[in-house]
């Protein structure tokens, strides 16, 4: 077996945490950090993580309610593989969310109150680096350093998650999102920069509140993050991110809903050993035009295995 000391020590922080960013909120308006980063063929990623948010409704900010005092707790489990795609690296993800939500809201200006519990939406994600991040077998692997990495991804989100069609507030959105990105990774000493920008796209929610048509437009994100190194392999990033768009409508009536929001957040990551990382991240809405300015906290634990390790 191979033991990944000495000029390994980077490798545990070069592919830690290449599954998701966020992963409590399971939403399309992720702030994830190195989510375009090279890893040897055929490692494999096991993601279990836990989250709180407290504030608006994490699932779906376009929601039809005002003054949410929303609670949610999350389980999430994760899985990545890394794989050969024409030569470069790329990954294919899943993620399955199991979310606890309490707390009260308006609706059409009555109060309202939802405790739930159930599974969330899943999703998967195929991604693929374009440029810089070449398909590398563990051995070659030692040897590689970042330079500039330009990647892509699509992602989709299936409406399979907890849902009743009596009920404004859900863990489950009843309709299908997807979602194309591409960014790009930026080496610079121990910094590395990044940029991603992503649309996502609805398809109808046809029985929404007792067989209504709630239709969304495209909504449309940018992220950036500024990421720091250490030899130890601990990393740690400033993030930032903003999203426009996604106004609904509602039985052919177009909502006052359009999304201008900012989030800020931070991510720690921090390699135990060879084979598992912990991961503490925070996130904040500092401007929201809509209900998007939840605070959300989160661990997470990571187990890779495969490819020799």
């Amino acid at each position: 077996m191979t033991r990944l000391t000495g000029p390994l020590v980077p490798f545990g922080a070069r592919v830690a945490f290449l599954l998701v960013g966020q992963m409590s909120s399971v939403q399309a308006q992720d702030i994830e950090p190195r989510a375009f980063s090279n890893a040897p063929i055929g490692v494999n990623f096991l993601i279990a993580g836990y989250g709180y948010t407290r504030g608006g409704l994490a699932f779906d900010s376009s929601v039809p309610v005002t003054d949410p005092q929303l609670e949610t707790s999350s389980a999430v489990l994760g899985f990545a593989r890394v794989l050969d795609l024409w030569g470069q690296s790329g990954k294919v993800d899943v993620i399955v969310p199991y979310s606890w939500l309490s707390g009260t809201a308006e609706s059409g200006g009555l109060p309202i109150e939802r405790i739930v519990d159930g599974f969330a939406d899943p999703r998967f994600r195929l991604s693929v680096n374009l440029l810089g991040a070449p398909a590398l077998a563990l051995k070659e692997f030692r040897d590689y350093k970042q330079d500039l990495i330009v990647g892509a991804s699509f992602q989709v989100s299936a409406p399979w998650g907890q849902y009743d069609n009596s009920r404004v507030v859900n863990l489950g959105t009843n309709r299908w999102w997807f979602k194309p990105e591409i960014g790009v990774s930026k080496a610079v000493g121990p910094w590395t920069l990044e940029l991603a920008g992503a649309a996502t796209l609805y398809t109808e929610n046809r029985d929404f509140l007792n067989g209504g048509t709630r239709a969304q437009e495209p909504l449309y994100s940018v992220q950036g993050h500024v990421i720091r190194g250490f030899r130890s392999g601990v990393w740690a990033s400033l993030d930032l991110t903003h999203f426009t768009g996604g106004r609904t409508t509602i039985d052919d009536t177009l909502n006052n809903d359009l999304q201008r929001n900012w989030r800020v957040g931070g991510t720690l990551a921090l390699p135990v050993d060879a084979h598992n990382s912990i991961k503490l991240y925070a996130s904040s809405g500092v401007a929201a035009r809509t209900g998007n300015n939840f605070d959300l906290i989160g661990i997470a634990w990571q187990y890779r295995w495969g490819a020799g390790l």
